[in-house]
């Protein structure tokens, strides 16, 4: 399995347009990041996991000639705003894309974007199959794929469990039955906003404390505002087999 992270900003990405802080004007492209997405390469099945405002230009910048399926973990436009540009796909491999997500996500998405799902399509809209999926493991071509329930706040959230790597973001309460199905994870990824309290998010501080909780041999933050601060500076402050992500890294597991 090898997991490229297609993005790791928050829901404005970095840098903020018309900020002028450190991390904004930095020229460390660790601190040029899209929103939030990843991309995993299993094989015989590739896989993204939300397709963000940055979709279209994740796929390019990463090389990326193939596609299976789409994973979605909630409905904020930050993960599903590209959803458009899986046509090159469509056409490429001629046949319609998979998008896997629960329910109110794939309702929100059929608004959102009705003319794909209209029973009179202009021609050359995606061409896409809704999967429904629940808190429950299925499988796609063979793959089994953990849900990983979370909260946003209120709002729930699916992180995905695949192999040994598990990806979570944007939650700031992880409950007891979803930290027992993370536990054993080789690869586990978290969101880590900011240093100061929020309403939906992890701070740095408590995605540390998370991370040391369920133990992976490494753990990578994402969904990181520019209020985090310098990419190079906040490793320094990070434990032994924790580490921040960038846009572009790649991580392989056997």
């Amino acid at each position: 399995m090898k997991a490229t992270f297609l993005g790791t900003g928050t829901s404005q990405g970095v840098p903020v347009i018309g900020c002028t802080c450190e991390v904004c004007n930095s020229l460390d492209f660790r601190n040029k990041r899209f929103r939030s997405s990843i991309y995993f390469d299993l094989g015989d099945l590739s896989l993204v996991v939300d397709t963000g405002p940055d979709f279209r230009s994740q796929i390019l910048s990463a090389g990326i000639n193939q596609l299976d399926a789409v994973l979605f973990t909630h409905e904020h436009k930050d993960h599903t705003a590209g959803l458009d540009d899986i046509r090159p796909f469509n056409f490429a491999q001629q046949k319609d894309m998979p998008i896997f997500a629960r329910k109110p996500v794939l309702e929100q998405i059929k608004r959102e974007f009705a003319y794909v799902f209209s029973s009179k399509k202009y021609p050359g809209v995606p061409q896409i199959e809704p999967v429904e999926i629940t808190d429950q493991p299925f499988t796609i071509q063979g793959h089994t794929i953990t849900p990983i329930p979370v909260l946003h706040y209120k709002l729930p959230v699916l992180g995905f469990r695949i192999g040994d790597f598990t990806y979570i973001t944007d939650t700031n309460f992880i409950p007891d039955e979803s930290k027992e199905l993370i536990k054993g994870s080789k690869v586990l990824v978290l969101n880590a906003l900011q240093r100061e309290s929020h309403i939906s998010h992890f701070t740095l501080n408590e995605a540390i404390e998370m991370a040391k909780e369920l133990g992976a041999d490494k753990t990578y933050f994402t969904h990181i505002s520019h209020k985090l601060g310098l990419h190079s500076e906040v490793e320094k402050d990070l434990p032994p087999g924790i580490a921040l992500a960038y846009d572009g890294l790649e991580v392989t597991l056997p």
